[in-house]
């Protein structure tokens, strides 16, 4: 596989030719809505040479109960585990469930573990710093919440666990220690595997809602694998700027090595863009996008793709039919490549994508050519 930037005066035709492909092939790999049209500084997969596979890596990708099954049988093949997202856990310990069996069956069927989500969502405002306070605190309600757990992983399927828990409240750090030491201790005789998600920290002493409860080395030391969230550093309600850059990736995964084995982290990878208008105004959120729906957009406007190095990121600058301005930062093949090469930098398990929900197939191209995936199934 080679990625290759088109340059003005280029077709789909010509390169084609140039690396003795055709434009379906190339078409197809692109995910382009119109073959015909192409805008200078999009990347383009091409098949075929490359520089070997560099070794074995684990991937795991959350995504909704209505993710179609045509995404989740393109995907699979690239998968170690399959999150559907998520039973929220409520403050007495049941569970508000989903309709997974389908991802289940689609999960083992393409030889994928599937893991079975837990979070402290509300069911009307999101991430719950009070719900997660009583189940780290309330031993009725945790034990509850560990017997309902148990129930739907016998029942279901589930390959193991992932616990998902956001703002939690500092003072709460030391109790949720204790409970993914907890959530361990229970499941592992069992032979359930139990991971995490947790926030991206570039140190232990990193204060806030978003960071203070997540002990890295607790994490660590306790549970079979560490998902670290490193994106949304461009999100909804933020400024315009990267979701994923390399950068500050780099400054997060500097500081998780030296607290959480590497051999358990799984890096986070953004698969989604996101279109703001200019002038950006705080309040007003941005738009989100699949990449290949920005890479269209792009085409569409006729709008030149720019790459910033030090985010190792795409982007680029449009103006709408109201006549409105728009900058939208996406992910591309070569900023795939450019997280993937991490992995192997710091010695890492492999990779957790937000979400796989919206195929970008670009991407899955780019994985291939650089790893094996690992099946525990």
């Amino acid at each position: 596989m080679q990625i290759y930037i088109v340059r003005p005066g280029d077709s789909l035709y010509s390169i084609a030719g140039r690396f003795g492909t055709d434009v379906n092939t190339l078409s197809y790999i692109n995910q382009l809505a119109d073959p015909s049209r192409l805008t200078a500084g999009m990347s383009l997969v091409i098949p075929g040479g490359g520089e070997g596979v560099r070794g074995e890596t684990e991937v795991l990708a959350y995504v909704y109960p209505n993710v179609s099954s045509a995404t989740v049988g393109e995907t699979n093949p690239y998968l170690t585990y399959l999150c559907p997202f998520s039973y929220s856990a409520r403050a007495d310990g049941s569970l508000s469930g989903i309709d997974d069996a389908r991802l289940i069956s689609l999960a083992r069927a393409g030889q994928t573990a599937p893991l079975m989500v837990v979070t402290n969502l509300s069911e009307d405002s999101g991430f719950s710093s009070d719900i997660a306070h009583s189940l780290l605190t309330d031993g009725t309600a945790q034990e509850t919440l560990f017997e309902n757990i148990l129930t739907v992983l016998r029942e279901k399927g589930y390959y193991g666990l992932n616990i998902n828990f956001e703002y939690i409240y500092p003072f709460d750090r030391d109790s949720y220690s204790q409970f993914v030491a907890k959530a361990a201790e229970r499941l592992h005789p069992l032979g359930y595997m139990v991971s995490s998600a947790i926030a991206p920290k570039e140190s232990d002493s990193q204060y806030g809602l978003l960071y203070t409860a997540h002990d890295y080395a607790a994490h660590g030391k306790y549970l079979d694998r560490v998902l670290i969230m490193t994106y949304e550093w461009g999100y909804t309600y933020g400024s315009p700027q990267a979701i994923s850059p390399v950068n500050k990736i780099r400054d997060v995964l500097d500081y998780a090595v030296t607290a959480i084995p590497p051999g358990k982290i799984l890096m986070g990878v953004s698969n989604y863009a996101y279109d703001w208008t200019l002038p950006w105004q705080q309040g007003r959120p941005a738009r989100i996008l699949s990449n290949a729906a920005a890479v269209n957009l792009a085409v569409s406007r006729n709008a030149e793709v720019k790459f910033d190095y030090t985010a190792q990121a795409p982007w680029f600058n449009y103006t709408d039919a109201a006549g409105v301005s728009h900058v939208v930062w996406f992910e591309d093949a070569r900023s795939f490549r450019a997280r993937l090469q991490l992995v192997e930098e710091y010695g890492l398990a492999g990779i957790g994508v937000w979400t796989a929900d919206q195929l970008y197939r670009p991407g899955l191209y780019v994985l291939q050519s650089m790893y094996s995936v690992v099946k525990l199934l």
